[in-house]
């Protein structure tokens, strides 16, 4: 019996990219979802029986397409005008396999459907979150306690910004189609903090017991490539490669022997991928000299990362630089978690009693389990162990997965030293 897990990660992870692709045949969003959806139904119940196809997503845009043309006939039928775009529609996509296997249309330097779909949600009339937000919910199946966590905002005030985005587009009639290469550069501001968030899920999830997502952060660097051969004149671009590039060179060191987290200050630096990190390096050096002295978020962010992933050690780690940088990136916009990992830096610098004055400084963040972790860290170094344990049992309670949980509770329980909170 296959695990019901595996078919929904694998119909999950294969669905997206069928959306992507039909999204672009039928020219609506809406009718692709709906059709991938029901595709996905049929899949949780045929395949544990059948076991998985050894193309699950041909499967899956087989069926989907049957599915879409089903709607497509039935409205076509329908008297009126509001069926002539059904008609017309089938028409030109009448053979789902001969749709499966067709190469997107000319005329966009855009070729891959996934970022193409990206580009599409990023449509201007939309508010600068909204595109950003529709995009991760389309293009990487995010839940919406996923996407509100990377706004911070809560579960049901994302999910009404995600229904009234809809029924903008709907009501505007916004049309889903790939935007002219003029219209690219409008988007790309929204479409790298797309890319970004889905590495960011990939790197912190949301839920469950992984402690990474790596079919996200795998989708997050192919996506922020395409872009860098698109766009290889873009200093963001390469930035935001460069930063994607850093944080997965330190994937493999991550997770201990036993599975279990192993957090930034503990990792045994010798697992690192050195040659994801010198191309990484090599990477923010051209974004540096094309952004003529001026470091977009992506390109600070990406030396910060830089100064981890080569220091020798966290002993070694120039706190004065990471601290400068990030009074950079919160000179450009006030960011909570920025602000956060500042304060913890301080704290490696300058000691726990400046680093709980600076957390304390901070705008109270009682839903972040990483605020309660660093008020701990604090509390515990400097002999506060009662008000620590305090915090610690609300960082638990907050903790979105099963191995922060544990990594949690470990430290409540005395086994791990309070170390530094970079994964």
């Amino acid at each position: 019996m296959i695990p019901q897990e595996r078919l929904a990660e694998t119909v999950r992870v294969e669905g997206a990219w069928v959306v992507a692709t039909l999204a672009r045949t039928l020219g609506s969003l809406d009718l692709a979802e709906d059709a991938v959806q029901e595709a996905a139904v049929a899949a949780l119940r045929a395949w544990p029986r059948t076991g998985v196809p050894d193309n699950p997503r041909a499967w899956l845009a087989v069926t989907a397409r049957r599915k879409a043309y089903d709607v497509l006939r039935r409205e076509a039928a329908r008297p009126g005008k509001e069926s002539a775009a059904s008609r017309e529609l089938l028409a030109v996509t009448a053979d789902p396999v001969e749709e499966a296997t067709r190469a997107p249309e000319p005329g966009s330097v855009v070729r891959d459907d996934m970022l193409r779909l990206v580009f599409t949600c990023c449509h201007p009339a939309l508010s600068l979150e909204a595109r950003v937000a529709l995009a991760l919910r389309t293009l990487a199946r995010l839940e919406v306690a996923s996407i509100a966590r990377a706004f911070l905002v809560p579960e049901a005030t994302m999910a009404k910004r995600l229904v009234r985005a809809r029924q903008k587009i709907a009501a505007a009639r916004i049309p889903y189609r790939v935007p002219f290469d003029s219209e690219l550069p409008e988007r790309l501001p929204a479409v790298l903090a797309v890319v970004h968030l889905i590495a960011t899920e990939a790197h912190a999830p949301t839920g469950g017991e992984d402690v990474a997502r790596v079919d996200l952060e795998a989708e997050a660097v192919r996506l922020a490539r395409l872009l860098a051969e698109l766009m290889p004149g873009e200093p963001e671009v390469l930035s935001l490669l460069s930063l994607l590039l850093f944080t997965a060179a330190r994937r493999p060191a991550r997770t201990g022997a036993d599975g279990e987290p192993v957090l930034l200050a503990g990792q045994d630096r010798s697992r690192w991928d050195r040659g994801q990190v010198r191309e990484a390096s090599a990477l923010l050096g051209v974004a540096v000299r094309r952004s003529g002295g001026k470091a977009g978020p992506y390109q600070l962010q990406a030396h910060l990362s830089a100064c981890h992933s080569t220091a020798p050690s966290w002993a070694d780690t120039d706190w004065d630089r990471i601290i400068g940088l990030y009074d950079l990136l919160l000179s450009r916009s006030a960011n909570p978690a920025v602000a956060l990992n500042r304060a913890v830096a301080v704290g490696e610098r300058d000691g726990p009693a400046a680093m709980l004055a600076a957390v304390d400084a901070l705008p109270p963040q009682p839903r972040s389990h990483l605020w309660h972790a660093a008020r701990a860290d604090a509390l515990q170094r400097l002999g506060r162990v009662e008000e620590a344990g305090h915090e610690l049992l609300t960082a638990i309670d907050l903790a979105p997965t099963g191995p922060e949980r544990r990594l949690l509770a470990r430290r409540l329980s005395g086994s791990l030293p309070p170390p530094g909170h970079g994964h």
